[in-house]
């Protein structure tokens, strides 16, 4: 998980990380974990890809764009990738599009997700192609079905900014305690703008002023059992 201070107006580039239990990288900024401590691998399958109906959505076909707030050391793109080529992808593109303040190194990257052989072939393949600065907007097509685009910079200029239409959001901010900014009122309602009609999103968080905006915003919002004993999480619909 990561996020991003809105309210700041000359952020450091980089976030300062500790590093816990070997390889699981840690904000010194936001005093958060990057994901689950159980398994963040299986804590995506659960929350992001279950709760946006993926990967049957994608049986049929056609280009998938998703949203991300949040790239942090990539691991949900990594199983997205994953998961979509094991599905064949039946002659579709994705297009994963994430939003990220505090861009990570390649090597903090591969470091972070050296942890899950499931990945490892997508690990590498992301740390090859990840820039040595990133900045702006990083732009990597894997091939000619997976497409990789970073936004570096504020999550809410650069969702404004976004010509995409989304069909599934992955909202994977740093804690709505420690970060409200990524999950402000602002925020939940350009995520709504820009998802296409029937478009869904899901999220860990279960905060009740995340599912108040989520609801002003105009999703259709419901609760679902949250994973490794969380008890709740949320995912909604754009009707």
């Amino acid at each position: 998980m990561t996020g991003s201070d809105l309210r700041e107006s000359h952020p450091p580039s980089r976030q300062s990380l500790e590093w816990h239990d070997g390889d699981m990288p840690y904000s010194k900024e936001f005093g958060d974990h990057f994901y689950c401590r159980t398994d963040g691998r299986l804590e995506c399958g659960h929350v992001f890809l279950a709760g946006n109906g993926l990967p049957e959505r994608w049986r049929a076909g056609g280009t998938f764009t998703i949203g991300e707030l949040g790239f942090g050391t990539g691991l949900n793109f990594c199983e997205t990738w994953r998961q979509w080529n094991g599905i064949g992808s039946n002659g579709g593109h994705l297009h994963f599009v994430s939003f990220e303040r505090f861009p990570m190194e390649a090597a903090e990257i591969d470091r972070a997700l050296s942890h899950w052989p499931e990945i490892e072939c997508e690990r590498r393949a992301l740390v090859a192609n990840w820039p040595e600065t990133p900045n702006e907007r990083v732009e990597i097509d894997f091939s000619d079905k997976v497409r990789l685009t970073v936004v570096c910079g504020p999550a809410l200029e650069g969702v404004a900014a976004s010509p995409e239409r989304f069909h599934a959001w992955y909202l994977d901010g740093f804690a709505p305690s420690r970060n409200p900014d990524m999950w402000s009122p602002e925020l939940m309602q350009l995520v709504f703008d820009k998802t296409a009609a029937g478009g869904t999103f899901a999220t860990y968080a279960a905060a009740g002023f995340v599912r108040r905006n989520l609801v002003r915003a105009g999703f259709l919002v419901e609760r679902r059992p949250g994973f490794a004993g969380k008890r709740e999480m949320l995912r909604g619909d754009k009707a």
